[in-house]
């Protein structure tokens, strides 16, 4: 069965169709450039929405499991890959089989070399997925019907997650947080409580709270302004970490200022410098970036930086317990070069521990 994508600027890819076949989709056409990890991509919230292609060109060599999802559901809109490895794995089930479950319709047999070399030259775009040829005359009216019946939203915890004997309290504001995240916190000696990001702080305070951790998810951060109240009420009592998408909200929360990337980072290379003149590879994935030019009088400070394009990587701030990376540190591509972010959050909330005592 053929399907066909089509971009907002009429360049057309025609390939197979794989995972839910008959179903077609809308939204921003993204690339990853990991080699391993699509299942723990798929099923990151911050692709919620997205047409998420692979730049390796061999993806499902070792199908999917349980063990990897980073949310109850994914909610990309679909996969697009050159070429699909779909034999059924010893244990857990093919990737195609993995998509027909969850509802997404996937695309291979394109050359994602040229749509990616598209997309860093053209910047994101919208894009549509079909089971029959698009007319540019039409794109618009069938990418709203489509976004209309298929737009996905993140499944938002309310959960708490116990650890025996734990040092820290950690509230999580989920935003469409990663279940490694979350892991992480944990195998750091942190009983989390996750809430939506749709709570007050009331509630926020009514647990025995050492930290929150502002989590990542997807969409432009100021389609959040309605949460910043909540954040600078959180910051100001509270030991405050983000990642990703928590990052540039904490940033806009303080009076800086995001812009849209022009094709974003979303991969498993990226370089960081941090302040101490260290570098750490680093997992990725965002469109959008902090202005550093916005920070001057926020009180914020810049931590880490991407050595490739500058982009701000990391934020403290001077006089509140903030922090900040706009990488993802539970990620493993260093593989354990990021890590040490939850144990300066754990530093953090020790120190406003001692400071409240």
């Amino acid at each position: 069965m053929n399907k066909y994508l089509t971009l907002q600027d009429g360049t057309i890819f025609i390939g197979e169709a794989f995972g839910a076949t008959e179903i077609q989709a809308a939204g921003e056409v993204v690339f990853n450039t990991g080699m391993t990890g699509y299942q723990e991509a798929i099923t990151d919230p911050s692709y919620t929405n997205q047409l998420l292609t692979f730049t390796y060109p061999l993806i499902g060599t070792y199908g999917t499991d349980e063990w990897h999802s980073q949310s109850v559901a994914a909610t990309c809109q679909s996969v697009i890959v050159r070429h699909l490895e779909n034999e059924d794995p010893t244990e857990g089930q093919s990737i195609s089989s993995f998509l027909k479950e969850q509802g997404i319709p996937g695309i291979s047999e394109i050359d994602t070399r040229s749509l990616t070399k598209h997309i860093r030259t053209q910047g994101t775009m919208k894009a549509v997925l079909t089971n029959a040829p698009v007319a540019m005359t039409d794109f618009d009216t069938i990418y709203n019907q489509i976004d209309a019946i298929m737009h996905r939203t993140p499944e938002l915890q309310d959960a708490i997650y116990n650890v025996e004997n734990a040092d820290f309290h950690v509230v999580v504001i989920d935003y469409g947080i990663k279940q490694a995240i979350i892991e992480q916190l944990m195998a750091h000696g942190c009983k989390v409580k996750v809430l939506p990001y749709t709570t007050d702080f009331e509630t926020v305070n009514h647990y025995e709270t050492d930290g929150v951790l502002i989590s990542n998810g997807p969409d432009n951060p100021t389609d959040y302004l309605e949460t910043l109240p909540l954040l600078k009420e959180i910051q100001a009592h509270y030991a405050t970490a983000g990642i990703c998408l928590g990052h540039q909200l904490l940033a806009l929360a303080n009076g800086a200022t995001t812009h849209a990337m022009l094709f974003g980072h979303r991969g498993l290379n990226h370089p960081v410098e941090l302040e101490d003149g260290t570098t750490i590879l680093t997992s990725q994935n965002h469109g959008y970036a902090v202005d550093v030019d916005s920070l001057v009088e926020t009180g914020l400070v810049v931590t880490a930086t991407e050595e490739n394009d500058k982009t701000v990587e990391g934020l403290r701030h001077t006089s509140l317990p903030v922090i900040t990376v706009q990488y993802h540190p539970e990620a493993n591509p260093g593989p354990t070069d990021a890590h040490n972010f939850f144990n300066q959050f754990n530093q953090l909330m020790l120190k406003e521990t001692k400071v409240h005592a």
